[in-house]
């Protein structure tokens, strides 16, 4: 069984995220710019004298998949270096991989990790 961890974090601490994975073993990430709120919610900004809302903030999503026995390993890698203990540091989400294919010649299953 294989596990896909999901990291919406913020956007400056990429660079420790990346270190802390190399720091486990991981060599493959996919990381994407993404943009969205929780419980930080909006902000209001002021540009050229107008001020507008801001809903949607600038987040960072770093998505792995791994062997089930590493997921809580790799996790609390992440969970640690992306820390700061204000709100919106982000979440973690871990969620079954049934299967894996590589493109190139069809190997299946974790052997494509």
């Amino acid at each position: 069984m294989m596990k896909k961890i999901e990291a919406i974090i913020q956007p400056h601490k990429l660079d420790e995220a990346k270190e802390a994975l190399k720091g486990v073993g991981i060599s493959g990430i996919t990381v994407s710019d993404v943009r969205g709120f929780g419980r930080q919610k909006g902000h209001t900004e002021t540009y050229r004298g107008q001020e507008y809302k801001v809903d949607l903030r600038a987040k960072t999503k770093v998505e792995i998949v791994v062997s089930a026995a590493r997921a809580e390993e790799v996790a609390g890698a992440l969970a640690k270096a992306t820390r700061t203990g204000s709100i919106g540091d982000g979440k973690i989400f871990i969620t079954d991989v049934m299967d894996a294919i590589r493109i190139r010649n069809d190997d299946r299953g974790e052997g494509v990790l």
